[in-house]
């Protein structure tokens, strides 16, 4: 495979496909609002139309919400399917962008140098464009992708992609391959290429503590009555120790220490702990005592208090003892820790806990999903891992992820495929924000990042 010809293509093309980024951006594809619709279909066809261009059989896919985009091109091994989303984020608030957030434009910056200005810029719409550009460059360079690869877009990332688990399920066998190829994630630094190891799960749930029949006079009831407020804090301050350790009976059980080698890949990244603490305005970590910033957020479960109310809520005084008070909460999981157990046991810690006349109801529309472990002991990741630390000049990190990515875990339950992430977003891109940008230079590496990848894949299996 002739890489540095295929690298000098990515260069001198720098501009042109910039100027297809540009195209894409342009369309207002926001998933969750109706009025959008059409241009989530418009951002369908346009993809289409990009991968034909390629020389890449493709369609668009119906489905219930927003379609699909599925295509495929290549032979030999590996197989590969390549996944990213279309949909973007509402601009709300608009007041607050500098331009206008579907009128893409590059900026010269004093920190990250030039950066593409536009919703869906690093979320997903540019970090597609890196794949598909390196499946450009290496059509242009050689007449032929280097492998097999199917390609996977969906429109409903960002609205919950309610049409997700049908169309992988009535579609399995098209979608079938060795390896999925996942680019919505961050690197861990800037300049440090990263191949995400571990998503945390998470679970949601919701209680509702009810104390009196009715909200009370507190200068009639006040000291005899028991007030749901007092007990709901009462019973969330139990869910940690001293520590900052979560006390719920059972709740670390899945969960696994980070191996040595992983921990230290982690501590030479070039993770500024300072700077990510100061730039909220904190001074310190705040979770289980002995764990770094960066080990807490990626490697340990949390119990998370995300809403908190009961009583008057209006202005000025008013005199009661409320007859309710409500609790939403989530966890983040780790390891092989299940939803379903934990949600039994944090629910069984709150019951026990309860006081005389307090009575508990939890609510119905239940949320969870386990945590998602890469199998990085497969050599395409020591290939890919290699191929990046020749990319960046650093050494590429095996990094974890505090947050989750759905589709991953749905690969790996409906068509039995292991995961690789690898994505070039900065945490100062401000997705779902307003002003989000992707730095030309992580667009730019990264489409020669996806090449070498794609090649050391290839050579991999050949």
């Amino acid at each position: 495979m002739p890489d540095n010809a295929v690298l000098a293509h990515i260069d001198t093309q720098l501009e042109q496909s910039l100027a297809r980024l540009m195209a894409f951006l342009r369309i207002p594809s926001i998933s969750t609002d109706p009025g959008h619709a059409g241009d989530c279909e418009a951002a369908a066809d346009w993809l289409v139309a990009t991968l034909q261009e390629i020389g890449i059989k493709a369609e668009k896919r119906p489905t219930p919400g927003h379609p699909m985009v599925v295509g495929e091109a290549g032979e030999g091994a590996p197989h590969l399917l390549f996944y990213g989303h279309y949909d973007v984020q509402p601009i709300d608030p608009l007041g607050e962008w500098h331009s206008d957030p579907f009128e893409p434009v590059i900026e010269d910056t004093a920190q990250n140098g030039r950066v593409i200005r536009a919703r869906g810029a690093s979320d997903d719409k540019g970090q597609l464009m890196t794949f598909l550009e390196a499946c450009r460059a290496h059509k242009d360079v050689t007449g032929a992708l280097p492998c097999r690869i199917t390609f996977f877009f969906e429109g409903e990332e960002e609205s919950g992609s309610p049409s997700l688990i049908p169309f992988l399920k009535e579609n399995a066998p098209a979608l079938s391959a060795d390896l999925a190829l996942v680019c919505d994630t961050s690197m861990v630094a800037p300049g440090v290429p990263s191949i995400a190891s571990q998503l945390r799960g998470m679970l949601k749930d919701e209680f509702t503590l009810q104390g009196p029949l009715i909200d009370l006079h507190s200068g009639h009831y006040g000291g005899p009555a028991l007030n749901p407020l007092h007990e709901i804090a009462r019973i969330i301050a139990s869910f940690h120790d001293d520590t900052g350790r979560v006390a719920v009976e059972g709740f670390y059980e899945g969960v696994h220490e980070v191996p040595p080698e992983t921990l230290r890949q982690w501590q030479d990244c070039g993770f500024d702990e300072h700077a990510y603490l100061s730039s909220v305005g904190m001074t310190r970590p705040h979770g289980e005592d002995g764990y770094s910033a960066l080990e807490q957020q990626w490697a340990r479960p949390t119990l998370e208090i995300n809403g908190l109310w009961g009583g008057y809520q209006g202005p000025g005084s008013k005199t009661v003892i409320p007859a309710r008070a409500h609790c939403k909460l989530t966890c983040r999981l780790v390891g092989e820790m299940d939803p379903d157990t934990v949600r039994a046991r944090l629910r069984a810690h709150v019951e026990e806990r309860l006081s005389p006349d307090a009575r508990v109801t939890w609510d119905q529309d239940l949320e969870g999903a386990p945590a998602s472990v890469m199998n990085t002991a497969r050599p395409e990741f020591a290939a890919a891992r290699a191929a990046l630390t020749k990319e960046w000049h650093r050494e590429a990190v095996f990094s974890g992820m505090g947050g989750s990515i759905p589709v991953v875990g749905l690969f790996k339950e409906i068509l039995g495929l292991d995961a690789m992430l690898i994505g070039f977003a900065q945490e100062d891109d401000a997705i779902h924000s307003p002003n989000e940008k992707y730095n030309v230079t992580s667009f730019h590496k990264g489409i020669r990042s996806w090449a070498r990848v794609l090649a050391a894949l290839t050579r991999e299996r050949g």
